[in-house]
C-alpha cells in the first residue's frame, strides 16, 4: 500500500523542511511514501475564503488516485495517541487497497468537495499549528506508528 501526504504550499522554514525530510528518510524503510506539494493559489486577495478552499479543493482532489482511501487533518478529526495511531494504521494496512491519502490543508480548511471525498478525518492535537508546522509532526508520527507496529525502541512508554 502506498502512502500519500497531499499539502497545500511549500514549507517556507528550512528547519521545517529538513524535518520533513529526516522523517521522509526514515520511513521509506517501511512503506512506500509520497510528499505531493500543491502550489499556493495566486491572487488571494480578491478571493474569499471560500473560493480559496474551492480552488484549493480542485487541485487537492485532482491529485489523489480514484482508489485511495482519503484521510484529513482536521481540527475536528478523532484524536489518538501514538500507539492508538499505530492502531489504526494497521487497520488501513489490513483493509487493504491501493493506497491511502492524507490531507493537509491550508489555512483556511477544505472545500466540501473535499469533506465528500473524505473517508475519516483525524486530529493531531486540539491546538492549532500551522499547515507547514503539521507536515513535519503529521510525518514524524506515520514513522512513530510504523516503528511501533514492527515493535522497535523508537517510542517509550
Amino acid at each position: 500500500m502506498k502512502i500519500r501526504v497531499v499539502c497545500i504550499g511549500k514549507t517556507g522554514k528550512s528547519f521545517l523542511a529538513e524535518a520533513e525530510a529526516y522523517y521522509m528518510n526514515r520511513l521509506k524503510h517501511y512503506i512506500s511514501f509520497e510528499k505531493i506539494e500543491i502550489p499556493d493559489i495566486k491572487q488571494t486577495k480578491r478571493l474569499s475564503e471560500e473560493e480559496i478552499k474551492y480552488k484549493e479543493g480542485l487541485v487537492i482532489l485532482a491529485k489523489i488516485p480514484a482508489s485511495d482511501r482519503v484521510i484529513l487533518l482536521d481540527e475536528n478529526g478523532k484524536s489518538f495517541s501514538s500507539v492508538g495511531f499505530s492502531q489504526y494504521m494497521q487497520q488501513q494496512f489490513n483493509r487493504g487497497g491501493q493506497g491511502l491519502t492524507f490531507v493537509i490543508g491550508g489555512p483556511y480548511g477544505f472545500s466540501e468537495d473535499v469533506y465528500n471525498r473524505a473517508e475519516s478525518k483525524i486530529s493531531l492535537s486540539k491546538m492549532t499549528f500551522s499547515h507547514q508546522m503539521i507536515r513535519p509532526i503529521f510525518i514524524e508520527q506515520l514513522y512513530r506508528a510504523m516503528t511501533i507496529l514492527k515493535g522497535e525502541p523508537y517510542h517509550h512508554q
